[in-house]
């Protein structure tokens, strides 16, 4: 189990993170979310160890993880951290790169893991290919399985998609996600991106102004946003008499007491999103076909 106790970490005076106190269970998927500066990245490197802590304490299964003041090398076996700039080897192939860590002295294994791994990120085809000749997004990938070759007991991810076009990054967020919980892999992911928190993280914790602001379950926080920050992380909403209303809630009617015009109607595929005006404020909501400019419908609230 991971286990962050009051931790409190600054750069140079300037607090980042501040009383960070959660628990992570094996095979747990903890997804971490806040806006660019609330202190994602600075906690994954904090958890691996790459800075000493100001105050507070780190453990995995009673075993401290401790910063450079007491490490000459940053890091420890049995975790594995995946940063948004890939430290990979561009002159070998991506096989290579993956069985790099492996041991050579059972290559049939090493053969094996490279294999599954090549395939749970979809970069099979290219397993003889030269790093240096991928794209961002495979280079990510890459980094990913070699994250992954060893089998460590906790993985931090930070925006581990975000360098993959919309082509792949569906199939293989199911991939890897899947093959950390039968690895019953802890896993720790800073993320922007909803679609790495709903269907696959067990817990969202929500950073806010350097702390801790919410700790529970995806569920509950989707269906009970109870600030606009959780809200804007799922998507649309507006705030019609103190209540966040997500753009989906608003269902348009022939006669209610919300009247709306109309001011432009965005394409979304399955649905138009529509922002009207709300007595002089914007509100924004779904709709299976585009509105007029200027025209004025009746909107109910749907829970």
């Amino acid at each position: 189990m991971l286990h962050v106790k009051n931790l409190t970490f600054s750069y140079n005076k300037t607090p980042v993170l501040k009383s960070i106190s959660f628990d992570a269970k094996p095979g747990e998927h903890v997804a971490i979310i806040g806006e660019s500066g609330s202190g994602k990245s600075t906690l994954l490197k904090v958890l691996y160890g790459e800075y000493d802590l100001d105050k507070g304490e780190i453990l995995w299964n009673k075993q401290k993880v401790l910063g450079p003041k007491y490490n000459l090398v940053v890091g420890y076996d049995f975790m594995k951290y995946v940063a948004q700039e890939f430290d990979l080897m561009p002159f070998i192939t991506v096989a290579e790169n993956i069985g790099k860590f492996l041991s050579r002295f059972y290559p049939e294994e090493k053969e094996r893991r490279t294999a599954e791994l090549l395939e749970v990120v979809e970069l099979t085809q290219f397993a003889n290919i030269k790093v240096k000749t991928l794209s961002g997004g495979q280079k990510q990938r890459v980094a990913l399985a070699r994250a992954l070759a060893k089998q460590p007991e906790i993985i931090l991810l930070d925006e581990p998609f975000s360098h993959i076009d919309n082509f792949k990054k569906q199939s293989l967020r199911r991939s890897v996600f899947k093959y950390l919980k039968e690895k019953n892999i802890t896993c720790i992911v800073a993320t922007h991106d909803k679609e790495d928190v709903l269907g696959f993280a067990d817990r969202m914790i929500v950073l806010n102004e350097n702390k801790i602001a919410v700790n529970d379950v995806p569920e509950t926080l989707y269906k009970n946003p109870k600030t606009p920050l959780i809200a804007s992380f799922f998507g649309e909403f507006n705030i019609i008499n103190d209540k966040i209303i997500y753009a989906h809630q608003l269902q348009v009617v022939e006669k209610s007491d919300l009247i709306v015009t109309v001011k432009q109607s965005y394409f979304k595929g399955h649905y138009y999103l529509i922002e009207a005006d709300f007595n002089g404020e914007q509100v924004f909501f779904e709709y299976n076909k585009q509105a007029t400019e200027g025209s004025v419908l009746h909107l109910e609230i749907v829970e």
